[in-house]
């Protein structure tokens, strides 16, 4: 399977994210904690890397990097692979640390990075174990450092988030708005299994859209909180193949032609919108969810033949979303 796209330009925002194999604990104790930020500062260093938040949970951590010299995976490869090393010594062990590579988000500044600070901030409140009552009670995230509850590292950058925040008093102005909790779009973004690539208005995927169109590798799609709702896709997938919007739901015998249109419009109402089968089953008047799984196959297979390119490529550049081949 290719592995995810990373995108990496000067100047960009990454949220990333990575956990122990298996979820195993990575931070045993202070010393655990001391040497990754440790780690996190020499990278810094080393790599230019602008660090403007981060959290270390026992079994994960977050970061908020800016990359000035788009290299986000050498910095990252500078992080884990020490970290690694420095843990097994310590551990008497071998092998890989962490489940795989690193989970990362592109971040549009203007839109979301004053939110996605607050997300990383609140993880050990929010966890479904919540780790403390307060958010001062927790001295391995950047938190503290933001709030003047602790010193703040040299290496972290807190001026941008407090600009944006725009409040005379910052640090009392930050934890007023933490406590507030996390946005609802920043929930639904990060709440699926399969994180996305780029959290970002329309307009700046279609820029990072641009940036990466001869870039070989998998699909970049739009952020998750815009996929459409799933009548907006059926009125599109009407449009593309030239069957009525009732054709395209009805049950029933149809000619092979219809049939196939009907199969490729549940196909996409699966891929491209947030519908779940319980919902596509209801649109297409289906008896049960099962029934939603073999036309999902059928044209999942005909798509591995070489079918339905042109319908494909009309809806993803309808909702900008860029195939990489």
């Amino acid at each position: 399977m290719p592995r995810p796209l990373r995108l990496e330009y000067d100047n960009a925002f990454h949220h990333v994210m990575n956990r122990g194999r298996k979820k195993q604990v990575i931070f045993h104790n202070s010393d655990y904690f001391e040497a990754f930020l440790e780690i996190l500062k020499e990278a810094s260093q080393r790599y230019d890397a602008i660090i403007h938040a981060y959290c270390l949970m026992k079994n994960h951590y977050h970061l908020l990097i800016e990359t000035p010299k788009a290299n986000l995976s050498q910095i990252m490869q500078h992080i884990n692979g020490k970290y690694t090393q420095w843990h097994n010594r310590q551990r008497g062990s071998d092998g890989t640390l962490f489940r795989g590579r690193y989970k990362s988000v592109l971040v549009d500044e203007d839109s979301y990075l004053l939110q996605l600070s607050r997300y990383i901030h609140r993880n050990p409140l929010d966890v479904k174990r919540k780790m403390i009552e307060q958010l001062d009670d927790y001295v391995w995230s950047s938190y503290q450092a933001y709030t003047n509850k602790a010193k703040a590292p040299s290496w972290l950058y807190r001026d941008k988030t407090y600009q944006m925040l725009g409040q005379r008093n910052r640090y009392r102005g930050y934890a007023d708005y933490v406590e507030k909790g996390v946005d609802e779009d920043i929930k639904r973004f990060y709440s699926k299994d399969n994180i996305l690539g780029v959290l970002g208005s329309k307009e700046y995927r279609e820029r990072r859209r641009d940036e990466v169109k001869d870039a070989d590798i998998l699909t970049l799609r739009n952020a998750l909180q815009d996929r459409p709702e799933i009548k907006e896709v059926l009125n599109l997938v009407s449009k593309i193949t030239g069957l009525k919007l009732l054709d395209l739901k009805k049950p029933g015998k149809t000619s092979a032609v219809n049939a196939a249109k009907r199969a490729f419009a549940i196909y996409a109402c699966k891929a491209y919108s947030a519908a779940t089968y319980k919902a596509i089953a209801e649109h297409f008047n289906l008896t049960h969810v099962g029934s939603v799984c073999y036309p999902l196959t059928k044209i999942k297979k005909e798509i591995a033949d070489g079918g339905w390119a042109k319908e494909i490529e009309k809806i993803e550049k309808e909702y900008c979303i860029v195939k990489y081949t």
